[in-house]
Order: structure tokens, then C-alpha cells, then sequence
């Protein structure tokens, strides 16, 4: 069975290999087409030379046979037979004569029908080879009766009976005699053409093994110039896959002045510009995301200061006059955004230094959802949105940093707070055996596919001029993103204007793993009809954490 599944998967292993190899698919079609040019050549060569030699050997059979019938007509005329003996002894002769003319045995001689001599029976006589029935045809016969004595020979193809109990081809040519005293007979003299059938055969042979050889060495020989000319190609499709996968160093080696040489010069040039730029780039980035650190890290000294000074202003505003006590509650409140956007800009720097890492533990996703929903209830009550889980069922626990996930799914509920106009927001959690998903829908007034695109750009804002309601830094998304990215996860949006925006994070459940089909749709269901009854939903309820239960489904009332 092996055997079988491995002798039907080479099909497909040479469909991959013509697919991949350049080389392979030069040398297939250059041998292919020279297979065809010498099999057309071949052919019409075999033919051609078949042609001759049937040719060649036909004009010789006729000269020989109008020789041999015109010696044995010579000797009938210069006799005087005057009785049937001296007619045979004649007959005798004549044969003679016609075997030293024609070089051939084979000899038939037959009355003309019609004839009332007596003698015509004992005068007729053929070689067994031409007395078989059917080898001398009646056609012919008849054709070489009409013939007036000396006029054309008429001829034929028949197959002749060889030695071995087999035929070989032969010709019968058929003339006229006229012997005195005894009427009109026909003489038929038969060739042989086994000697000029090998030599054809030879000849074919020859023709065909030295096709082969020219065709092998054919092959040969393109497989050296692809070769020469495909193997530069291939090192420097090497060389730019290594230098795509960040090995700046490598190059092209350089040999010779030829146009290889010009195309690994002009590549290598390209690859030492796009080191140094890179190189340069990576400097600025480092200095770039070392002064963010660093200034972040410098700033939370002297804004822990100005956030204990503000907290006791802010304590004490009721005992201060009405503006003064207003300008507490302001610098408080800018206190606690800045140093939200300091813990925001400190973050954004770990990604970029590639120093983020994950603490993963199983999580049911479910659980974690209802916290963040808890959580943001009281900011969504003030926008005027109810909050609402939805959880069918399903495996919901899944190995993810839970610090991570509860901050993604804050930052999707702050923003379809921010965006929902007072209207529902539902969360749905789903998983299967692979992944787990969770969404975020609201149904405020959505974006435009250009906006949805920059969603997760850093400090993107689709309407600048918009007052932000909950606070925020602009990064929630971009941050958001990067969580989902380094968990091997997906985080996606849909939007349209007028429909609200759908948020979707989607997590392997086991680290390492591919998501495979995300368990919930990107584009929900109600896209682009009417708002959903999520009143009709139940609130949530507490969810049992093992595997496998069924989860609650609904939202909060609050």
C-alpha cells in the first residue's frame, strides 16, 4: 500500500518540482521539443529513404526483366522449332537467358488465354513461390495480355514466401513473349526485396539510435548552459530571500565582467544602500524608543509628586472658593490622563524594543469578559449605552495573559462607549476546539472602510474634532493590537457608516497553535438592518469555570 500511495504522489511531486524549478522546466521543454523535431526529421527520412530504395530497386527490377524477356524473345525468333521437342529444348534456353539476365529464379510463364494450341499447356510452367494462388492477380494478368509484344512492362507489390515459413515484400514485373508455333504467353519474373527491406531497417535503426544519442546530449548540453545561467539567478534569489529574512551582510559572489556579473554588482550596491539605511533607521529607532523610555521613566518621579499635591488639593476642594475648587478637580483629573499616557507610552516602547512578554495561564474568556463589563458599566450607564454578554457555549478557557486581555477588552468597551451614542453595546464570547473569540458591537455611527483601516494607528483620531468623553490617549487600539499580535492572535474591525463598528479579538486557546476559522463572523448578522432587541437578552449570570459547561447568556441591567 506504501508502495501504491508513494507511486500515485509522483504526479504531484513533479507538478511541485516543474512549478519550482527553472532549471527543470528548461530542460524538460528543451528535450521534449527536440524529441518532436527529430521524431517529425526521423520520420521523413525513414520515409524519404524507403522511397528511394524501393524506387532505385523497381527501375533496376524493370531494366533487368525487359533485358531477360528481350534475350528470351531473341532466342524464340532466331530458331526454327519445328516440333514440340525442339520447342522445350528452346524453352530450355530461353530460361536460361532470362535467369543470367534478371539475376532471379523466380519465373512464371503462362499462355494467353484464348489460345487453341496444343502446346500451350505443356510450354507453361512457374516457380512454386509465384504458383501460390492470388501472387500473380488477375488484374496484372490481364493487364500484360493486352500489352502488345515489346510494349510497357506492367508491374506489382506482392509479398513472396521466404525460406523461414514468412513473406518478404517483392515485386512481379510481366511481359509479353511470343514463341512460333506455339502462340502468345506471358512471362512474370519475380524479385525479391528482403536485401533492400534490412537495409532500410538498418538505416531506420541508425537513424533512431543516433536520435536518442542527439537527443540525450542534447539534454546534456542544456543542462550545462541552464546551468551556467540559472545558478547565478538561484544564488541571488538566495541571497535577496536572506537579506528579506534580515541577514543584511550577505551578497552576491562577483565573477567576471559578463551581464551575471553587472546584475551581482548592481544587487550587491542595492543591498550595501539598503544596510546602511536600515542600519541608520534602526540607530534612530533605538535613540527614538531609549528617549521614550527614558523620559517616561524620568517623568514619573516628579508626576508622582504632582499627583500626591494634587490629591490632597482635590481632597480639599469643598473648602476652597468655587474656582479654586474647580481648578483641583481639572488638575486631577489631568493627572490620572497623563499618567495613563505615561503607562500607555511606557508600553509602546516595550513592543518596540521587542522586550514584551507573555505570563499565560488558563483563562476562562467568559469570566474575564463579565469582569471588563463590571467594570466599564459605570461609564456606559453615563454615555447612556446598556452593556449586554452574549455566551452560547462552548470551550471558553484559553492559555493567554490575562493582564493583556482584560486591557483589550477595557479599550474595545471604552471605545464603542465613546462611539455607541447611547445606544446597546453587546459583547459576545464563542469558541470551538482551537480558538476562542470575542467581539465588541455597537450601533453608533460607524466609519468609512479608509477609516477602519487606520483604526489601530497610534494617536489616529477618525474625527479630530470630536471631544472625548471617557479621557483616553489615543494608543488604546494600537496597544490593543499588539496584545492580540504577540498572543499569535488576530484583532479585526468592521465598520460601516450608519451601522456601528464590530470589534473582533480572536485567540488560540493553546500558545503556540494556529486560530484556524474565528468562531464568531466579523460582519454580524444585523450589519445593515435594524438595531437588535438586546432588551429581550437575559442578564448575565455567574458562568461555571470548567471546561465544557454551558455558559450564561445575556448582559447587565444596571
Amino acid at each position: 500500500m506504501q508502495g501504491a500511495r508513494g507511486w500515485r504522489g509522483w504526479p504531484r511531486r513533479l507538478v511541485g518540482v516543474w512549478r519550482r524549478s527553472l532549471q527543470f522546466r528548461t530542460i524538460v521543454i528543451t528535450v521534449v521539443l527536440s524529441t518532436l523535431a527529430m521524431a517529425v526529421t526521423g520520420t521523413y527520412m525513414s520515409i524519404s529513404i524507403g522511397n528511394d530504395l524501393f524506387q532505385s530497386r523497381l527501375n533496376q527490377v524493370l531494366v533487368e526483366s525487359k533485358n531477360a524477356a528481350t534475350a528470351a524473345q531473341t532466342i524464340f525468333d532466331s530458331a526454327d522449332a519445328s516440333g514440340e521437342a525442339s520447342t522445350l529444348s528452346l524453352l530450355s534456353s530461353a530460361k536460361s537467358a532470362i535467369i543470367a539476365s534478371s539475376s532471379s529464379r523466380l519465373i512464371a510463364l503462362y499462355a494467353t488465354p484464348g489460345q487453341t494450341s496444343s502446346s500451350t499447356t505443356v510450354l507453361s510452367f512457374a516457380s512454386p513461390e509465384l504458383a501460390r494462388a492470388g501472387v500473380i492477380s488477375p488484374e496484372l494478368r490481364a493487364a500484360v495480355a493486352d500489352t502488345p509484344e515489346g510494349a510497357q512492362q506492367h508491374w506489382q507489390s506482392v509479398p513472396l514466401d521466404d525460406q523461414q515459413g514468412g513473406t518478404d515484400p517483392g515485386i512481379i514485373v510481366g511481359s509479353p513473349l511470343t514463341i512460333p508455333g506455339a502462340g502468345a504467353f506471358e512471362l512474370y519474373i519475380g524479385y525479391n526485396l528482403a536485401e533492400a527491406e534490412q537495409t532500410l531497417l538498418f538505416v531506420q535503426q541508425t537513424l533512431w539510435l543516433g536520435g536518442l544519442a542527439l537527443i540525450i546530449l542534447i539534454g546534456l548540453v542544456a543542462w550545462l548552459i541552464v546551468r551556467l545561467v540559472v545558478e547565478p539567478i538561484r544564488v541571488a534569489a538566495e541571497t535577496s530571500e536572506k537579506l528579506a529574512a534580515g541577514q543584511l551582510e550577505v551578497r552576491i559572489p562577483e565573477r567576471g565582467d559578463d551581464v551575471i556579473s553587472t546584475l551581482a554588482r548592481s544587487f550587491n550596491g542595492m543591498a550595501d544602500s539598503m544596510q546602511s539605511q536600515i542600519t541608520q533607521l534602526a540607530d534612530l529607532s533605538q535613540v527614538q524608543q531609549r528617549f521614550v523610555s527614558d523620559v517616561s521613566h524620568e517623568l514619573r518621579t516628579p508626576l508622582t509628586t504632582i499627583r500626591l499635591a494634587g490629591d490632597v488639593l482635590y481632597d480639599q476642594r469643598e473648602s476652597f472658593p468655587p474656582a479654586t475648587g474647580r481648578t483641583a478637580e481639572l488638575l486631577h483629573t489631568q493627572t490620572e490622563r497623563f499618567e495613563v499616557l505615561l503607562s500607555d507610552l511606557l508600553e509602546i516602547s516595550r513592543f518596540d524594543a521587542g522586550s514584551a512578554s507573555l505570563d499565560t495561564e488558563p483563562t476562562n474568556l467568559v469570566r474575564l469578559a463579565e469582569d471588563a463589563v463590571e467594570g466599564m458599566e459605570s461609564l456606559a450607564e453615563q454615555a447612556g449605552s446598556p452593556l449586554r454578554l452574549v455566551a452560547p457555549g462552548g470551550y471558553f478557557e484559553a492559555e493567554v495573559d490575562g493582564r493583556r486581555i482584560r486591557r483589550i477588552v477595557r479599550n474595545l468597551l471604552g471605545n464603542a462607549i465613546e462611539h455607541g451614542e447611547g445606544k446597546p453595546i453587546v459583547v459576545s464570547v464563542d469558541s470551538d476546539e482551537r480558538s476562542v473569540a470575542l467581539s465588541v458591537r455597537d450601533y453608533g455611527s460607524g466609519m468609512s472602510e479608509e477609516e477602519a483601516e487606520r483604526v489601530f494607528d497610534r494617536f489616529w483620531r477618525a474625527d479630530p474634532s470630536r471631544k472625548r468623553t471617557i479621557g483616553g490617549t489615543g494608543l488604546g487600539l494600537a496597544i490593543s493590537l499588539e496584545d492580540a499580535t504577540l498572543h499569535g492572535g488576530a484583532l479585526e474591525v468592521w465598520s460601516r457608516p450608519g451601522a456601528g463598528s464590530c470589534f473582533r479579538l480572536t485567540l488560540p486557546r493553546i500558545q503556540g497553535r494556529m486560530i484556524g476559522e474565528p468562531p464568531l463572523p466579523l460582519e454580524p448578522a444585523d450589519a445593515f438592518g435594524e438595531v437588535p432587541a438586546v432588551a429581550e437578552l437575559r442578564p448575565h449570570t455567574p458562568v461555571a469555570s470548567s471546561t465544557g459547561s454551558t455558559p450564561a447568556q445575556g448582559g447587565d441591567d444596571d
